[in-house]
Parts: structure tokens; C-alpha cells; sequence
């Protein structure tokens, strides 16, 4: 106040820095901060082409009768079809037991191999790079190696099994074991993934929590409870996410082990729609496509939508 009144001088340059004549300062930082417009125009046209326009034609011909050089409208009447195909129930409840097997089987190994392999054991590096070494692997030759394996008489699971004095089941050719035992071969494949994602975000825990936590006298099932798991959670909001996506569209592993078989044990929606395109049926097979994109969808993001509010009000 004083120097106000005693330096006038002082005071106008200061009342034109506090308020900027009608906003104009604001409206070119505000350009300054985004990318021009033509910067995004490449990834623009690749998305549009690659994605966006494949994505409508898919809904336009699931409407029609097409082949590949016509295409006839029908309104709903692939839908109506396709959800009076007998083996889709059976797909449809495979699909979602498949999804959710193999989701938490790598949630919960995912988690104990990461506690694991951040731990000061010896040779973590080489263990790191043994567990991550199937997912590089190719998913149908994958299918082929444990289809051999798995054989109920000549297979080497199976025998290994009857030295312990255990008979096998008959992994791929049993109903009740077909679509367990191709679930189990994906998180074998799959939980090396997992753990990555796991020891990224247990290692990004700040060490000040653990160290607080052993002065505190907290055993290592409290770290566990209290530090490692929520402060883990973003980790676990990504692999079930990730697997639940995995899963729901499944394909080529279950199509390399047992196409399906025996039977319809093993279908799920998108061997369905494969054996439609096989059989020459391309407007029910992409109405099948879509319902596929409307189930992953309806599953996917409220699942996102919550997890992700939990870990910010967290």
C-alpha cells in the first residue's frame, strides 16, 4: 500500500500484466501448445484406412448376403441366423470360461513370479529371460509341441505322470479336459507377459515404503497386503485387461490343439465364426465378427471404466 502511494510510477505496468487486453496473450499459448494440424494428418490416414474403414464395411456386409463379387442386404437375418447356430451357446460359454481362467491364473502367477524375480535371488536376470522365452515363441508351433506332449499313450506329460504312479486323463481328446487343458498351455505361453508388467510396477514402488514398513516390525505378508498390492494395482488393472481382450477372441492356439473338438467342447465364438467362413457362409461369418466386437466391448470397457476409477480414488 505504501509503495503504492508513493511510487504512482510503479503501479500501470503491473495492472497491464495482471489483466491482458481482451484475452488475446491467452489464444496464442494456446496454439503455441498443440501440434499443427498437418502433424497428425499421416497417423490420420493410417487409422482411417487401416481401422476406421474395415470397421464400418464389416458392419455393412454383416447386413448382407455378400460374396466376392456381389453383395445382397438381408436386414438382421445373419444375426437371427447366427444366434440359432447350435454350437454357439456352447462357444459363447466356453469363450467366457476361457477368458476368465486364463485372466486370473495369469493375475495370480503373474504377481508371484514378478514378487519373485524383483527379489535378490540368484541369477534373476536369466530366470527373467527363461519365463519371458514362450511368449516369443510362435503360438501355432506352441499348439503343435503340446499337442504331442499331451498325447493320452505316447505323450511325455503322461508318462512322466505314470513314473509317480498317476494315470493321465486324456488331455485334448476328453470333453471335460479339452478346453481346461488348451487354457493352461495359454498361460504357460501368456504369464511370462504378465510378469514383465508386474515387475515394472513393483519396482516402481518407492523403497521408502518397504523400509518404513520393516521399522514398523510388518512381516512379509502385511508388505505384501498393505504396500505391494495396492501400490501394484495399475500393473493388475493392465494384465486382467489385457487378458480378458486375450481370451474373449482366442483363436489360433485353440484352433492349432484341437479345432474345436472333440465335438463342440472346445468352440468358442471365434472358431465359430471360422468355420463359418469356411463353409462359404462370409455375411453370417461377419455378423459373427460383430456380435464378437459388441461382446469384447460390453465386457471390456465398464471393466476398464471401474478399475481405472478405483486406482484414482485410491
Amino acid at each position: 500500500m505504501t509503495v503504492n502511494q508513493t511510487s504512482p510510477t510503479v503501479s500501470p505496468p503491473r495492472q497491464e500484466a495482471a489483466a491482458p487486453p481482451s484475452g488475446k496473450p491467452l489464444a496464442r499459448k494456446a496454439k503455441k501448445s498443440a501440434y499443427p494440424y498437418w502433424f497428425y494428418l499421416p497417423a490420420a490416414a493410417i487409422y482411417a484406412a487401416l481401422f476406421l474403414l474395415p470397421t464400418f464395411a464389416s458392419f455393412i456386409f454383416s447386413f448382407t448376403r455378400w460374396t466376392i463379387f456381389d453383395a445382397t442386404f438381408i436386414g438382421f437375418g445373419n444375426f437371427i441366423q447366427f444366434f440359432q447356430e447350435p454350437a454357439l451357446v456352447t462357444g459363447l460359454r466356453n469363450t467366457i470360461v476361457y477368458a476368465a481362467v486364463t485372466s486370473v491364473l495369469k493375475v495370480v502367477l503373474g504377481m508371484l513370479c514378478g514378487i519373485l524375480l524383483t527379489s535378490n535371488i540368484i541369477a534373476r536376470g536369466f530366470l527373467r529371460s527363461v519365463l519371458f522365452f514362450p511368449v516369443l515363441l510362435s503360438t501355432i508351433g506352441v499348439g503343435i509341441m503340446f499337442s504331442v506332449l499331451m498325447d493320452p499313450t505316447k505323450g511325455l506329460i503322461n508318462q512322466v505322470l505314470g513314473v509317480v504312479g498317476i494315470q493321465g486323463p486324456a488331455w485334448l481328446a476328453d470333453p471335460a479336459w479339452a478346453l481346461l487343458s488348451v487354457a493352461l498351455v495359454d498361460v504357460w505361453k501368456g504369464v511370462g507377459l504378465a510378469t514383465v508388467i508386474y515387475i515394472a510396477g513393483i519396482v516402481s514402488i518407492p523403497q521408502e515404503f518397504f523400509e518404513a514398513a520393516r521399522v514398523d516390525g510388518a512381516g512379509s505378508l502385511k508388505t505384501f497386503w498393505n504396500i505391494t498390492m495396492p501400490l501394484a494395482r495399475p500393473a493388475t488393472t493392465t494384465v486382467i485387461i489385457l487378458s480378458l481382450i486375450g481370451g474373449l477372441r482366442s483363436f489360433d492356439l485353440i484352433w492349432a490343439m484341437t479345432q474345436g473338438g472333440p465335438g463342440f467342447a472346445s468352440d468358442v465364438i471365434a472358431s465359430v465364426i471360422y468355420k463359418q467362413y469356411q463353409a462359404g457362409f462370409y455375411g453370417l461369418s461377419t455378423a459373427g465378427n460383430v456380435v464378437l466386437f459388441l461382446i469384447v466391448t460390453a465386457v471390456i470397457l465398464p471393466l476398464s471404466i471401474l478399475l481405472n476409477r478405483k486406482e484414482v480414488e485410491q
